[in-house]
């Protein structure tokens, strides 16, 4: 488990990362400023910080500038603008990659898991292996088996299946489920979430009733 620094001022975007960070096992703190970012920084120890460029008070280059007197815990920077002079001047600076808003939350959990490997390769996440009955669901390695045998999703059933399982007995919304696996800058409808568990529930064979539907809601795994 890392410990994560996330600063944006965009409650969304925290909350995307967040949610995103502690699937795959770490630890987040969030600020919503830069100064506020400095300031934690100065108080405790972080494996990995996440920093947007444009915040308040101070923006990410100079809050980058005050941590980085202080300490070399690695940085991803976050921007809306993908000028090569922006992300030339961040590596300047000395921060350890660059994403560009809108971004992937897989992609961003990618480059996350990255940079801690590099800085510390004891830093991985935390096995995640779920059972119910003859349903085996091996997060880490991307694998569902049914009685032992191997069952072949689509990368999208795949993160339909592990959200819902690591969110057993939650309801979930048509639109809480669009914004968090097909990312908040996605433009669908529910017809898109209620195809893909249909072809979930085929996928699963008998196992297909752990998927509930809730009717005027949406979803959940009931185990």
């Amino acid at each position: 488990m890392a410990r994560i620094l996330v600063a944006d001022d965009e409650q969304k975007i925290r909350e995307v990362i967040k949610e995103y960070s502690e699937f795959n096992g770490h630890e987040i703190t969030e600020a919503d400023d830069g100064m506020t970012a400095v300031g934690l920084c100065k108080l405790n120890e972080y494996d990995l910080i996440i920093m947007d460029i444009m915040m308040p008070r101070l923006d990410g280059f100079s809050a980058c500038k005050e941590i980085r007197k202080t300490c070399d815990t690695p940085i991803i920077m976050l921007s809306a603008r993908g000028e090569e002079y922006d992300k030339l001047f961040g590596f300047e600076l000395g921060i350890d990659d660059y994403v560009v808003k809108p971004f992937s939350p897989k992609e961003l959990m990618a480059r996350v898991n990255a940079v801690l490997s590099r800085h510390n390769p004891d830093l991985k996440p935390a096995e995640q292996v779920m059972r119910f009955d003859g349903l085996e669901i091996n997060i880490p390695a991307r694998s569902v088996s049914i009685d032992g045998e191997k069952v072949e999703l689509t990368p999208k059933e795949y993160e339909l299946l592990f959200y819902l399982v690591e969110n057993k007995n939650i309801a979930l919304s048509r639109d809480k489920l669009l914004s968090d696996i097909w990312g908040y800058d996605f433009y669908g409808d529910d017809r898109t979430i209620d195809t893909h568990i249909k072809n979930l529930r085929n996928n699963l064979g008998k196992y297909r009733d752990y998927i509930v539907t809730l009717r005027g809601v949406g979803y959940k795994f009931e185990a």
